[in-house]
């Protein structure tokens, strides 16, 4: 998985995407971070993720995604804008 790099532009999209944590914390994991994407990012968003991101980096991260952050209807929507139809089972939380 290629590293998001922090610059003014990720920077403003962490913040609006994983506005609970600092920006360096946010794209420190870009598997997670783009699990908050698939699930919150605008087009335009994606666009600029994009410059940075390579396909094969978006389907690694649904691959890996964790549970509990991508809604239903994102989890499909990614999986058929990715060439991966049908979309598998959702990730589930284990407890215990």
């Amino acid at each position: 998985m290629t590293p998001i790099p922090l610059n003014d532009e990720t920077a403003a999209l962490a913040r609006r995407l994983v506005w609970f944590e600092p920006p360096e914390q946010a794209l420190a994991d870009p598997v997670r971070f783009l699990a908050y994407a698939f699930a919150r990012a605008t087009h335009e968003d994606m666009n600029i993720l994009r410059r940075y991101l390579t396909e094969a980096d978006f389907r690694e991260a649904l691959l890996k995604a964790p549970p509990g952050i991508i809604d239903p209807r994102s989890w499909c929507y990614w999986h058929v804008r990715l060439g991966q139809y049908p979309a598998p089972a959702m990730p589930e939380r284990k407890f215990g």
